[in-house]
Order: C-alpha cells, then sequence, then structure tokens
C-alpha cells in the first residue's frame, strides 16, 4: 500500500495500515490534544469541523475518508479563499528545488552537489555525493545539520513526493526535497536495514517544519511519513515494518507542529480575559487583552506558547525561546 504512486494519502489507508499512525500524526505535543482545524473552510460539514475544533479520527475517515486533501484537489474556490485568508500560495518544486540546492552549496562549498538546475525543472546528479575530508564534513553531519520550513503547508521544500502547484508525482531517485537529500545520502552511506533505520530517524530528527492550518499539518506530517517509507523501499525492496512507521510517526509529530508563526502560539490561543475587582462598595469586571497582542511583543502573549523537541537533549524548549534566546 505504501509503494503506490498517489499524492493523496488517505486517512482510511492509514487506519489499515495501523490504526495508532493516524492518533500519532493528529497529536498537538504542545496541548496533548489534537491539532485544530484553525480554518473555517470545513465548518460547511458540521459544528466539529469549526475552526477551533480538534481534527478528530472519526471526523476524516470512514464516510468522511476524502474530506482532507492536498490543495491541487481542492476546489478553485477554495484554493482562491485560502490564498485571500492566509495569503496561502504554494511553490513549484524547480523553485523549491533552486533554494535548497543555494543551500547546499553553502554548506558543502560547491554546486550541483545532488542536481544541476535547468530552467522550470532540474537534472539529478546521479555520482554518489562526495565529502572531501579537506571541507572537514561528514555525510554523518550533513545528516545531523538542522533545516527548518516556515509556514511549510504540504511541506514541499522538506519532501518533493509530488509537485504541489501541478499535482505531478515525483520519482524517488528524482527528489529534491531537504529530507530527500537527507535520506539519499543515509541510503549512498549505508548497507543494513538497521544502520539505515538509525540514521533516517537522525535525518528526520533534524528536519522542522510548522504551518498554521491543521489540514496542512497533517498532510505534512503524512508526506514526510511516506517519504521515508518510500526511500526505505527503494533501498531494499520491501516495506518498511509497522512498527518502524510508529516510530517515525511520533518524531514527526514533534518535528512538524501546528503555531502562528508570528505569534509563536497555537493559532488563535491569545484571548482577552476578564478580572474580577471588587471593593466594599462596588464588584467590576475588567477586561484585560493579550499585552503581547496590543504591544506587538511576541514574548508577552497570553496564548500557548509552542514547544518542540531537542532530540539531542531530549528536553522540551518553546519554540519562542529558540527565536529570543534561552533555548539551546
Amino acid at each position: 500500500m505504501l509503494s503506490e504512486k498517489t499524492i493523496d494519502i488517505k486517512e482510511n489507508d492509514l487506519l489499515k495500515i495501523e490504526p495508532e499512525l493516524l492518533s500519532i500524526l493528529l497529536k498537538d505535543k504542545t496541548t496533548g490534544n489534537n491539532i485544530i482545524w484553525a480554518t473555517d473552510n470545513y465548518s460547511k460539514y458540521g459544528f466539529s469541523y469549526a475552526a477551533e475544533k480538534e481534527i478528530k479520527i472519526e471526523l476524516i475517515t470512514s464516510r468522511h475518508g476524502g474530506i482532507i486533501k492536498p490543495r491541487i484537489e481542492k476546489s478553485k474556490t477554495e484554493q482562491q479563499q485560502r490564498v485571500r485568508q492566509k495569503a496561502e500560495v504554494f511553490t513549484p518544486s524547480w523553485i523549491c528545488n533552486m533554494q535548497n540546492n543555494k543551500v547546499d552549496e553553502e554548506w558543502f562549498g560547491r554546486k550541483d552537489v545532488f542536481n544541476f538546475d535547468k530552467e522550470n525543472s532540474w537534472e539529478i546528479n546521479n555520482e554518489k555525493v562526495v565529502f572531501p575530508e579537506s571541507e572537514k564534513k561528514t555525510w554523518q553531519d550533513y545528516i545531523l545539520s538542522k533545516r527548518l520550513e516556515m509556514s511549510c503547508g504540504e511541506a514541499p521544500y522538506i519532501t518533493s513526493r509530488y509537485d504541489a502547484v501541478t499535482g505531478e508525482y515525483i520519482e524517488v531517485p528524482n527528489r529534491i526535497g531537504i529530507l530527500d537529500r537527507k535520506l539519499r545520502i543515509v541510503s549512498e552511506n549505508t548497507e543494513t536495514r538497521e544502520d539505515w533505520i538509525k540514521w533516517a530517524y537522525s535525518a528526520v530528527q533534524n528536519v522542522y517544519g510548522f504551518d498554521w492550518q491543521g489540514d496542512n499539518v497533517l498532510i505534512a506530517r503524512e508526506n514526510l511519513l511516506f517519504t521515508i517509507a518510500e526511500y526505505y523501499e527503494a533501498k531494499f525492496n520491501e516495506k518498511l515494518e509497522t512498527q518502524d512507521l510508529v516510530g517515525f510517526a511520533k518524531v514527526i509529530a514533534w518535528n512538524i507542529w501546528q503555531m502562528d508563526g508570528i505569534k509563536f502560539v497555537i493559532p488563535n490561543s491569545c484571548c482577552t480575559k476578564e478580572i474580577i475587582d471588587e471593593d466594599l462598595f462596588e464588584r467590576r469586571i475588567i477586561s484585560k487583552p493579550c499585552v503581547g497582542c496590543t504591544k506587538g511583543d511576541n514574548r508577552k502573549h497570553n496564548g500557548i506558547y509552542c514547544i518542540i523537541k531537542d532530540w539531542e537533549t531530549h528536553r522540551n524548549i518553546r519554540f519562542v525561546d529558540m527565536v529570543f534566546g534561552g533555548g539551546k
């Protein structure tokens, strides 16, 4: 099932593989609850699909199994609505590739490491990636180098399973995403299943991304999980074991998270609080708005600040502390 060349990963299929997978991929590690819809696009389906509601398994499976779909398969009206509401514009794979190439050119100190840019396309460099001793960088260093895709949508910079604009499926050898490149390095430098799994864990632990809208977060998580499974199958010509899928899903649920990228909190979690002030003569209710929102100070929001995991120390860190200091 994991080897099917489809861009839309069906939630019903995830349940068939292992029911726990979907539960893990819907989890919000900051709140301990599920990620929320954070968009009104699904409210037409009922009260449980309102923006502030959690995405529950029963809302997106069984007869509701086709509700969540990639952007390319959404109606033009819905696509335009999301552009107006959240400036959601997806980037063609060839542009993702050019920008990822620039990052790698800086890291390696040379061009065309993974592929050669062409007009609105690319050509894969099939030679094994070399890590010269003079650079004092190893393939393990590349796997452990951290990357973040901000406002990641369906994560086209991290994994290029398909072109987010055209919907075209991209074969494993031709992929250009951040995680794709790391997994290529893993496959080129490991022989045994055990070593591959070990370094694939390191690869996904060092790739991060966040988005506002809940459906994007789920799709991005699914894309990362299937990317790992597809690279494993390409390497060993067998399917990744279910227990490994579960293990990778648990990492992905931490590393791809739901966040207001401006305030660094759970979307719409800032609020006006009512404070009761009373004396001998009067009892008053005073409204106290979020200080961070009113003053534009992202360190003083009363919303729920998002946390991520430092996989080196296994500490949970507020993302806002990573931005302003206080985190590793």
